[in-house]
């Protein structure tokens, strides 16, 4: 249509955050997520896996190996710091939450200044992100 406002895409997400759940779909070899988080890297979307899910999916022994690989390929693992945590709780409190491992995935995308966080637990991201429009959060199931 003549004179129709083209819709502008969405800007590229600042960041792409994978919880546990992503980390075990891609050391599973999952296509999909694997595509879309290497579509990821070649946009330059820097991808980061929070602490606490290295601590969620690394054992300690023999079994890391996938684990470790994907690890060491996707990207970068930042410190956790006291306003990450504080954050965290913060969300905790105001959703009635005792999910921890999953607000502090979502107080990095915040702290981010805004992220996409690529989870196989969508709906208790959800509810700890509710406030925070610059956090997206996508599930593994659903990849476009």
């Amino acid at each position: 249509m003549a004179g129709a406002k083209r819709k502008k895409p969405p800007p590229a997400p600042r960041r792409l955050i994978l919880d546990s759940g992503a980390v075990i779909a891609l050391a599973r070899g999952e296509q999909r997520l694997r595509a879309f988080v290497a579509r990821a890297c070649e946009l330059g979307v820097p991808v980061e896996i929070p602490v606490v899910v290295v601590a969620e999916t690394v054992r300690g022994g023999a079994r890391d190996a996938l684990v470790n690989r994907v690890l060491k390929a996707v990207g970068e693992v930042p410190a956790a710091t006291e306003p990450i945590g504080r954050t965290a709780g913060s969300l905790l409190g105001a959703s009635a939450s005792a999910a921890t491992v999953d607000a502090l995935v979502v107080a990095q995308a915040i702290h981010a200044k805004g992220a996409v966080v690529l989870t196989s637990d969508p709906d208790d991201l959800r509810r700890l992100a509710s406030r925070h429009p610059e956090v997206v959060v996508h599930s593994t199931a659903r990849l476009d």
